[in-house]
């Protein structure tokens, strides 16, 4: 059986270290081979052609949704739609003034910026960011006191796209930058399907139809999450069953079907609605300890002996997207399917 920290690890769609291989390889170069986000894809066509058209670089860019759903891919994308070359840097990374005029300096004409995390940002560097989003330029004070002066610095007219997946903590004066702005929502299991089967031809495993479905089912709507798991049962495919042989890539290859997926899986503790053992273990609590709640997320942490921080980052989201949790203003509650999944009846507590 897995760890408490590798199942959290594994349904985490959080970016961690053991993804930046996989995600090289598997991530799409262009629109067209982007699955999912439909809407956002139609639009961005239209709004790349149109300052294409123009010759004029893109607005900025805002993306907000949960990690793991694409936005730093579409950021890639965008870059390569448009034949221009991309930064890439992050909120925290930026501490001091001088950190972003040198980036902003060394930009081309029309290049893109990308902040991860932009809601992160110091508020000192977010003043530097104002006139150079809008003016394209920056002031920087060089010394202190009355001998203090402003120096201007003219900067490429570049684009900037910030990620972040928590838009209420941007800053008014920073969000209204923003020409354009893109949520990105869960994926249907359709479109995870499309990406696990995409995923797979990639890495030469043979992926029948059912088993696509099964993993796309228990992916949690998030498309990190798809291909992290495809890789797991890639690997016990592999050793706890016969590899294969493409003999039209003379490469090496596995074959998985439904029932090594379902192998897999419930080895890793992850059920057929994509639950792990601490969602089970948070849902559990709610009925037992707090009668369905509702209970104060804090009070909640301590019950299942988790950071409040990941209970809201990592379980939530999913909890509540698929229906086994709500969030009210009273506190938390569980829904009549998450009685119904752990076989609990309503009132016997």
């Amino acid at each position: 059986m897995t760890t408490t920290n590798e199942n959290e690890q594994l349904i985490s769609a959080q970016d961690l270290p053991e993804d930046s291989n996989l995600d090289k390889n598997l991530r799409p170069a262009r629109l067209a081979e982007f699955i999912g986000q439909d809407k956002i894809k139609e639009n961005l066509k239209i709004f790349i052609q149109a300052a294409q058209e123009r010759k004029q670089a893109l607005e900025h860019v805002l993306l907000n949704g949960g990690p793991g759903l694409g936005k730093t891919t579409l950021a890639h994308i965008i870059a390569r739609e448009t034949n221009v070359n991309i930064r890439i840097t992050s909120g925290p990374a930026l501490e001091r003034a001088g950190d972003l005029a040198s980036i902003l300096t060394n930009l081309g004409e029309g290049d893109i910026l990308f902040i991860d995390e932009i809601h992160r940002l110091n508020r000192v560097i977010e003043e530097v960011l104002y006139p150079a989003m809008e003016d394209f330029g920056i002031d920087l004070v060089l010394g202190k006191g009355p001998a203090a002066k402003t120096l201007r610095l003219d900067v490429p007219h570049f684009t900037l796209i910030g990620a972040t997946t928590r838009p209420s903590m941007l800053s008014s004066p920073l969000r209204d930058r923003f020409g354009v702005t893109y949520q990105l929502d869960f994926y249907e299991v359709e479109d995870i399907k499309k990406i696990i089967k995409r995923s797979a031809k990639i890495l030469n495993i043979k992926l029948d139809d059912e088993a696509a479905e099964e993993m796309a089912r228990r992916a949690r709507y998030t498309p990190r999450i798809a291909n992290r798991l495809l890789k797991r049962v890639r690997d016990y495919a592999q050793v706890h069953h016969h590899h294969t042989v493409d003999l039209r890539t003379k490469g090496f290859g596995v074959g998985v079907d439904q029932k090594i997926v379902r192998e897999a899986l419930e080895m890793l503790e992850i059920d057929e609605a994509g639950l792990n053992p601490m969602d089970r273990k948070i849902l559990a609590a709610m009925i037992e300890k707090f009668k369905g709640g509702p209970v104060g997320v804090k009070s909640l942490a301590i019950a299942v002996g988790e950071e409040m921080e990941t209970m809201e980052e990592i379980y939530e989201p999913y909890l509540i997207q698929s229906g086994f949790l709500h969030r009210t203003a009273r506190g938390r509650m569980a829904t009549d399917k998450a009685y119904q999944h752990l076989n609990f009846k309503r009132g016997i507590f």
